[in-house]
């Protein structure tokens, strides 16, 4: 039997969600230069230790679907909050390669289990209410990401100690997650559907996606560690950058239908992947350091509406069931994010840190130059 929550509620504790998401992932971004000195590891084995806490989130994730298709999305959003909340001064306390490793396996399974169970949430809601609401939802994220930015780069500035910081931040995330839960809908939403294999479009969509979560995922890793590199910010201030990014990235988000609307999706993919290019060649040659710093700007305006409209792309194609396409380019998508990081440590170790970012903008390229057969769909 469904107990029904006034949507208003469950709306509001949706954004929670939401913000708590953004909040806790953005914490690790000017946490990172910290964490890797305290360790002891260099670029490529950095790299390989971020692909545990990519491993963590893509084994959740699917249990996540499973088990919110069949009890209902509130215990999952609940579990990945409190894990968001036990783990996250863990990472600040790890000493060594082994305990990090574990660390981000479990973290990334809290926010893996999070993120899944936020959307299907959000989704059942939007449904309730019968009109569009997942964009001001991802805006919310968004948001968080600029909080939680802001909230660890200020407190590090200040001199406070990592793990105290880190635990500061995780008590803001227990609180959003104890706030919403029990506003969020007590449902059973029925059987999961069987699992296939994305097919035709749907791999060109998925891939994209992968992309775009690619670019946000190596400002968030490697951004405070690039920004230290060319000398742009010290250390307790490197998370200026992803900062940066954020704010472009709410902006662009809350405005993101009239934009679309305004002047079409061919021509926001095709500016939003070239705007993101142009982001990263500023960063990485500007001389001046406040237009490099405005490269992150620049970066997060461009990609902020690429993934809504590859979304959207997907639930209008025909070559498959919308619900089933959506799963698809969300889940490789979301790998993007996860394992992307990893990649551009892999580069950084065999080159360097500005040379991998290069190869971020190359991979880029690829959504304007698909943008036609996206907005064909």
């Amino acid at each position: 039997m469904i107990d029904f929550v006034h949507t208003s509620s469950a709306r509001f504790a949706t954004r929670l969600a939401f913000f708590a998401a953004g909040f806790a992932m953005a914490c690790c971004a000017p946490m990172v230069p910290y964490i890797k000195s305290n360790v002891g590891v260099d670029e490529g084995q950095f790299g390989f230790l971020l692909l545990c806490l990519g491993l963590g989130s893509l084994i959740a994730m699917p249990a996540t679907g499973i088990i919110s298709a069949r009890r209902g999305a509130r215990p999952m959003v609940m579990l990945g909050g409190i894990g968001l909340f036990l783990f996250l001064p863990i990472l600040a306390a790890a000493t060594s390669p082994f305990l990090l490793g574990i660390a981000l396996f479990l973290f990334g399974a809290s926010l893996g289990t999070l993120d899944v169970a936020m959307n299907i949430h959000g989704a059942e809601v939007e449904g309730r209410e019968r009109r569009p609401l997942m964009s001001s939802f991802h805006a919310l994220f968004s948001v968080g990401g600029l909080f939680g930015a802001g909230f660890m780069t200020v407190l590090l500035s200040l001199n406070v100690p990592l793990v105290l910081s880190a635990s500061a931040g995780a008590v803001l995330v227990a609180m959003a997650t104890f706030v919403a839960g029990p506003r969020l809908l007590h449902a059973k939403t029925g059987e999961p559907e069987p699992l296939i294999m994305p097919r035709g479009i749907v791999w060109l969509l998925a891939l994209l996606s992968a992309i775009a979560f690619l670019t946000e995922g190596a400002v968030l890793d490697w951004g405070a560690l690039l920004i230290i590199d060319r000398q742009l910010a010290p250390t307790e201030n490197a998370g200026i950058g992803y900062i940066l990014f954020s704010i472009a990235m709410v902006f662009a988000r809350l405005a993101g239908g009239m934009i679309v609307q305004r002047f079409g999706e061919l021509r926001v993919l095709v500016y939003g992947g070239v705007a993101i290019i142009f982001g990263i060649v500023i960063i990485l040659t500007s001389p001046w350091h406040p237009i490099a710093l405005f490269g992150f700007f620049v970066i997060g305006l461009g990609a902020a509406n690429l993934v809504p409209i590859l979304f959207s792309a997907a639930g209008r194609q025909k070559k498959m069931p919308a619900g089933l396409a959506l799963a698809s380019v969300t889940t490789i998508g979301y790998a993007g994010i996860l394992m992307g990081p990893v990649l551009v440590g892999v580069a950084a170790k065999a080159t360097d840190l500005l040379t991998a970012f290069w190869l971020v903008a190359f991979l880029t390229a690829l959504i304007p130059l698909a943008a036609r057969f996206v907005a064909r769909i």
